[in-house]
């Protein structure tokens, strides 16, 4: 792997702005169809500012993959246990960084005490989440008007095992 995982700092929010951007416009048209009023509510809140504020709250646990110090991915998890955010860039997809970002979020929901994690995915990332282990729940309607799978993953025995390395994880 040529790529590095670790916690998002506030000048990171730039270009994980960018990821989400190029992410949710360029590898989620099966959601968007290319509908300029999804696309335009879907991408209002992603802005550096924005995303910045959700790397600077207290309860949010954020990460970026960097390759060759370059962002190419950003993921966030609440406290409450919700896995908010995991986009990458459409070069850096299929390439092992989202399993590398979604382990280190599961590393800490369960330092957390997390006992289960859920996520609302796109139909473009609902194999991954399924191949991850995540057990659909069901569709929700986004707020942006896009149909979303709710997914759920119990977080147990080896996930939370702390003497067992993880196989992606070096964000510690």
């Amino acid at each position: 792997m040529s790529f590095e995982i670790r916690r998002a700092e506030a000048n990171d929010a730039t270009a994980a702005c960018e990821v989400l951007r190029r992410s949710i416009t360029e590898c989620c048209v099966l959601d968007h169809k290319n509908d300029p009023a999804i696309l335009a509510a879907w991408l209002g809140n992603k802005t550096p500012e924005t995303v910045a504020s959700w790397f600077a709250s207290p309860t949010n646990f954020a990460l970026v993959a960097t390759e060759q110090g370059a962002v190419v991915g950003v993921a966030l998890l609440t406290a409450a246990g919700k896995l908010a955010l995991c986009y990458l860039l459409p070069e850096a997809r299929l390439r092992g960084a989202g399993k590398a970002l979604l382990a280190c979020v599961e590393a800490q929901a369960c330092s957390w005490g997390v006992k289960a994690l859920q996520l609302h995915s796109t139909a473009s990332g609902e194999a991954f989440f399924a191949q991850q282990g995540y057990l659909r729940a069901g569709n929700v309607r986004s707020p942006y008007g896009v149909e979303t799978v709710f997914f759920w993953k119990q977080l147990d025995g080896s996930i939370c095992d702390a003497s067992k390395p993880k196989r992606f994880c070096g964000c510690s």
